[in-house]
């Protein structure tokens, strides 16, 4: 990275510096790699009959699966981010921060998780159709990779995709937390805070259809 910086004989790339990039892709490997397997969890729970179990249970299906998946991730992603925040310490040292700063991070970090969420269970509940739903989730997984900012933040694509990369939803679930991490805002948090809310409703929304189909199956096939 020292050399990409050096070859360009360049402070800051995409107003990022050296610094912040490092810090950057801290935040963002450790929310790729904290995600758990929820999809391939819902998958099994349908394909083996466990959900038709969960079903009788006094709490809804979806929501036990929200909250057994964010109590999980949040520990994974803490983890994770402690060992990268020392590895970022050792190699570029700390970047201006604030505890206002932190907030707002926090603030997003647990929509961007949420919204993930509804992804991932909406790719379980294809079992219902599918055969398989692994192929899915790569997709998914890859498509939030490289369109989500992981490895790069969105300012360093050509201009053209910036524009469409900015207002895909897999922004809001990488790029977004991250680049408010490095670069805090309120005005960028107002901003963010809309886009997840909209994001949220509608895959919440889509989820809620999806699941009362499924469930419909369930029923029909006297489940």
């Amino acid at each position: 990275m020292r050399v990409t910086y050096s070859e360009v004989q360049a402070q800051q790339l995409g107003g990022f510096t050296l610094p912040q990039m490092l810090w950057y892709l801290s935040v963002t490997e450790s929310l790729a790699i904290s995600a758990p397997r929820i999809a391939q969890d819902v998958d099994q729970d349908v394909r083996t009959g466990a959900l038709t179990v969960q079903l009788v249970r006094p709490i809804s299906y979806p929501m036990y699966r929200l909250w057994s998946s964010m109590g999980e991730r949040c520990v994974r992603f803490g983890f994770n981010f402690a060992v990268s925040a020392v590895l970022a310490l050792f190699f570029v040292g700390a970047i201006p921060m604030s505890i206002g700063g932190c907030l707002l991070f926090l603030l997003v970090l647990p929509i961007a998780f949420i919204l993930d969420f509804l992804v991932m269970f909406l790719i379980g509940l294809g079992a219902f159709w599918l055969e398989d739903t692994s192929g899915l989730v790569l997709i998914y997984s890859r498509l939030l990779w490289l369109l989500g900012g992981l490895m790069i933040p969105l300012e360093l694509f050509p201009e053209f995709w910036q524009g469409i990369l900015h207002n895909l939803p897999f922004a809001l679930v990488i790029y977004a937390p991250a680049r408010l991490f490095v670069h805090p805002s309120i005005s960028d948090t107002l901003a963010l805070l809309m886009r997840q809310g909209v994001a949220l409703l509608m895959l919440t929304l889509c989820v809620q259809w999806v699941y009362g189909l499924a469930i419909q199956r369930i029923h029909a096939n006297g489940g």
